[in-house]
């Protein structure tokens, strides 16, 4: 009877095992990969994923409303891969959250910009005007750097990469400055003078990064370079990096260069560059 329980317990951990590993294949024996992104575009990954089933690689999409499950969901095992965030970005959540997840290759800049509704020109925007910014800590320093890039404001050296509306040291039009919710952003727009938005989330609202902004960053800003991400203890995984090769190809890159009309920049440097910022 021992003997018969036994056999039954290990035909069971047997199938279970099978059953486990079929878990990162698809229909066809391709391995399952999947990757988050913040934001309901796929295109540019759907491109992705269609030269990656050449490469024996089911690349999964999945996508998310916010700048901070995607990186949970990485750590905790339910993702192979993100690519939605700045270095910048990436390293601040990192280190307040302690993950053991590494970028393991660059993609674009995407330019952040202020938008209204209200004004045409930075010039216009009238004394006193609420500016609607992020409300992360990198996203809102990228903000505000980019109102002092503008000339609309300054701010002391030391605010860095993750400056507050209390670094700022000089401010002629008074603008007050509104924090919010990155995805609120587009949606305050009717209640402030102007709001900095995203790209990714902008494209979202119906915006063209391009076009659409009264003021934009530089093109050039290094720490605001995204980045596809894995976890620590997979960084070096054949078919990770392969979909790291299969972005950093010359077609992907007229793609988006197509997709995005310009708004969206490829800029495809080594993770040595990536992580040298600052």
């Amino acid at each position: 009877m021992k003997k018969t329980t036994a056999l039954l317990l290990i035909t069971i951990l047997a199938l279970l095992l099978a059953a486990c590993g079929n878990d990162e294949e698809g229909a066809d024996g391709n391995r399952k990969v999947t990757l988050g992104i913040s934001g309901s575009d796929t295109t540019i990954w759907d491109h992705i994923a269609e030269k990656a089933e050449k490469e024996g690689i089911d690349l999964e999409i999945v996508t998310f409303s916010d700048y901070v499950a995607p990186n949970i969901a990485l750590a905790e095992g339910e993702l192979d891969l993100n690519a939605f965030q700045t270095i910048s970005y990436f390293d601040e959540f990192v280190a307040e959250h302690k993950l053991d997840i590494v970028p393991i290759g660059s993609t674009v800049i995407a330019p952040m910009g202020l938008y209204s509704e209200k004004h045409e020109s930075i010039d216009e925007l009238p004394e006193g005007s609420q500016i609607a910014v992020p409300n992360e800590a990198t996203n809102m320093g990228r903000a505000l750097l980019l109102l002092e890039e503008a000339g609309l404001i300054e701010l002391a050296d030391e605010a860095g990469l993750t400056g507050t509306a209390d670094d700022i040291t000089d401010n002629p039009k008074k603008l007050e400055i509104v924090p919010m919710i990155s995805g609120q952003t587009p949606r305050a727009m009717g209640d402030v003078a102007a709001s900095i938005i995203n790209n990714g989330i902008a494209v979202d609202a119906g915006l063209n990064p391009t076009e659409d902004p009264i003021a934009r960053e530089s093109e050039t800003a290094t720490p605001y370079i995204n980045l596809i991400a894995a976890s620590e203890e997979n960084a070096e995984d054949p078919d990770f990096l392969k979909i790291v090769e299969l972005y950093q190809q010359e077609d992907t890159k007229e793609f988006i260069i197509e997709h995005t009309k310009g708004a969206q920049i490829p800029t495809f440097v080594s993770v040595e560059e990536l992580v040298d910022y600052q």
